[in-house]
């Protein structure tokens, strides 16, 4: 049994307690947060945790094993680094920091300190993800030509972050996932409709090495509520749409080719075969990526969505907003290896 505090219980924070709480394994002891309306609510709703303001009560009890934080981003670096000093393990949301430098810092404190950080990226923890890695990682694709992401809708409107940091982390984990790569160029234009300064709907183009790219589209201000990834490989492509009840996963046997014989180089063969929709094991990604992170807890296990995870699609966040900044100027990433195999 993991004993927990949940610390955060504004947007995102009650649906981890919600799973937390339902796990076996786990046992919510405090929940924390600032604002008593909703230390309240949460109280009312569940009458045997104990729901407190003060994080310091969390840091000092001997008792709770780890700490799940889902604050504002800004404040994920000092409660994060504090859990970690106080021999908690951690469990973080997305944006692990605002900062690859406190970034760097959480992965080194918790390395060093044999402690389990874990980043809340939800969707690499989907099912249907997981299919769709299955399926590249297996090479049923063939290599990959390029990946595409929308995410869009109309609302929630943020004051005090943009759609590339609310919402691109999600998609850049997925890509980061399924190419097991690092980008070596990143790309980004975004525009302010709605509040100046805070960009609603943001363009993103990465490069990989070789031709592999990528390209997202994010926004709050949209007609449609879109999240989709497309890959596009030599031999097949494949459509993850998660606003899909069921059929998530399209799989197209289609594909552009040159014909060996054509040694000029001016005729492309098309190929339109079936579409083979898989069986997708069912279960919320919320509960499986809960469940990680108490296995990780007990087993001592590297998460899937660790610290290096979590820096990793920072830094790709950070060049995007540099990019923007400047009008969307490439920048260039530093070279990474290729990321070693991940489970599942």
């Amino acid at each position: 049994m993991v004993n927990l505090a949940v610390v955060g219980l504004g947007y995102w924070g009650p649906n981890l307690l919600r799973n937390f709480d339902q796990l076996p394994s786990a046992e919510v002891r405090l929940a924390v947060d600032r604002d008593e309306a909703q230390r309240s609510k949460i109280a009312r709703l569940y009458p045997h945790i104990r729901v407190v303001d003060d994080y310091e009560l969390v840091l000092k009890d001997p008792e709770i094993q780890a700490v799940v934080i889902a604050t504002e981003a800004a404040s994920h670096y000092r409660l994060a680094k504090e859990a970690l000093d106080a021999g908690k393990d951690v469990f973080v949301e997305k944006p692990i920091t605002l900062d690859v430098a406190d970034a760097e810092d959480l992965v080194e404190s918790a390395e060093r300190l044999g402690r389990v950080l874990m980043v809340g990226h939800l969707l690499v923890h989907h099912p249907a993800v997981k299919k769709l890695r299955g399926l590249m990682v297996g090479g049923e694709l063939g290599p990959i030509y390029y990946v595409y992401g929308n995410r869009v809708n109309l609302g929630e409107i943020r004051r005090d972050e943009s759609a590339l940091w609310s919402l691109g982390p999600h998609d850049i984990s997925v890509i980061l996932y399924l190419l097991s790569q690092d980008p070596v160029e990143v790309a980004a234009r975004g525009e302010s409709y709605i509040r100046d300064g805070i960009q609603d709907v943001v363009f993103v183009y990465l490069r990989f090495e070789g031709k592999t790219a990528a390209h997202i589209h994010l926004s709050w201000l949209d007609p449609h509520k879109v999240r989709k990834i497309t890959v596009v490989g030599s031999k097949k492509m494949v459509v993850f749409d998660d606003m899909e009840p069921t059929e998530k996963v399209k799989i197209y046997d289609k594909g552009a080719y040159r014909p060996d014989y054509d040694t000029y180089g001016e005729y492309v063969s098309l190929r339109f075969g079936d579409i083979h929709i898989p069986r997708i094991d069912g279960g919320e990604p919320l509960r499986g990526e809960c469940e990680h992170f108490i296995e990780c807890v007990t087993g001592r296990k590297t998460p899937v969505t660790d610290g290096r995870d979590g820096l990793r699609v920072l830094r790709v966040l950070e060049a995007a907003q540099r990019s923007m900044m400047s009008g969307g100027a490439p920048v260039k990433l530093a070279q990474a290896p290729k990321l070693a195999p991940i489970a599942g």
